[in-house]
């Protein structure tokens, strides 16, 4: 088969690898039918990521059958239509037990393309397979599917829900690519009074006013003093840091009011700095965190229902032998426009989905 290896920093391409095979009595194999690619794939090509060795196939999000299952696997068998998880759990140890999966001790925890083999291939080996698939809903299109694998629940958990966002909130979310955008929608169901989205990007900003944003600011037009207006200068409840670079996690800090939570998504591969000096008095909280997918269940019922936005994030697709070119396109959004990219659709030519 063929899949998406690792090299070394820069270093990649789409070739001839081992088929994957059951392992473990606890191990699934499926073959891939629709895989998408995370910032955090691009890291890793950037060298962010150190523990990633070359010689993997990157790739942790994707939607596929199942083929192949171990002994000990009961929820799932061959034939069964599933989303694979970002995040494999082996169920047991203390992290699992409170549903912190992403901390797994037992083998598990984020592996998939960053520890072990991805998705990013026709094949992919998933440990854990009771708790690291999901059966999904025929009345769920495997474009939507995917980005449950990663970006809305760790939109969900990690900006939405360790933000404590509340209704009548101000949010401000630093970053409107895919996590950005994905903390938007979901940051809307708890009905702040406004969310604020902050890039550098017009394209990305247009994006976020369809996905909810209230208001919009050009990150190197001063946003903390926009949302210093709209607040009567208090500043935002909840700040979200969905870039993962020191300027915007700084951003963040000055932007939040006393009292407020900054939650940082971004994957950070450099130092930031934190201004004790200023925030020591503010009573500010801040979190960081890898998503842990417990969200996951909930999230699939909610697009079986129509209520996430999950299509309007999917700008191009691509059939999974043009993975190079994918990358390319997703890699240079500022000029392709390129919010989250599919690949494994039947053979054709990219396609931009219109602005809803």
């Amino acid at each position: 088969m063929k899949g998406y290896v690792f090299h070394g920093p820069g270093q990649s391409a789409w070739e001839e690898v081992p088929d994957p095979a059951v392992k473990e009595p606890t191990d699934a194999v499926v073959r891939v039918d629709a895989v998408t690619i995370c910032g955090t794939d691009l890291h890793i090509l950037k060298g962010d990521v150190p523990e990633v060795r070359p010689g993997t196939v990157l790739g942790h999000e994707a939607v596929g059958e199942i083929v192949e299952v171990g002994s000990d696997v009961r929820t799932v068998r061959p034939g069964d239509r599933v989303l694979v998880s970002c995040i494999s759990a082996c169920g047991r140890c203390r992290y699992c037990r409170d549903s912190a999966y992403g901390q797994c001790l037992g083998g598990g925890g984020w592996i998939l393309g960053h520890l072990i083999d991805g998705t990013q291939a026709e094949y992919v080996r998933v440990p854990f397979a009771d708790l690291s698939v999901h059966a999904l809903p025929g009345a769920v299109d495997s474009k939507d599917a995917v980005l449950l694998a990663d970006i809305f629940p760790t939109s969900y958990e990690v900006g939405v829900l360790n933000g404590r966002v509340r209704p009548g909130d101000t949010v401000a979310v630093v970053g409107a690519g895919p996590i950005g955008l994905a903390a938007i929608a979901t940051a809307r169901l708890f009905s702040p009074e406004r969310i604020v989205a902050v890039d550098l990007a017009a394209s990305r900003l247009e994006a976020a006013k369809r996905l909810g944003a209230d208001a919009v600011a050009d990150a190197a037009e001063d946003p903390a003093q926009l949302i210093a207006d709209l607040t009567d200068g208090l500043g935002a409840d909840v700040v979200v840091e969905a870039v993962g670079v020191p300027e915007s996690f700084e951003l963040c800090t000055r932007m939040v009011r006393p009292g407020g939570h900054v939650a940082n998504i971004g994957v950070h591969g450099k130092p930031a700095t934190l201004h004790l000096e200023d925030l020591w008095i503010k009573n500010i909280t801040i979190t960081t965190g890898l998503v842990d997918t417990y969200s996951t269940p909930t999230l699939l019922r909610m697009t079986a229902a129509g209520r996430l936005p999950t299509t309007q994030l999917v700008t191009h697709t691509f059939p999974l032998d043009r993975m190079e070119e994918a990358y390319d396109v997703f890699a240079r959004a500022a000029d392709t426009g390129a919010l989250k990219v599919v690949l494994g659709e039947p053979s054709h030519d990219e396609i931009a989905v219109p602005a809803a």
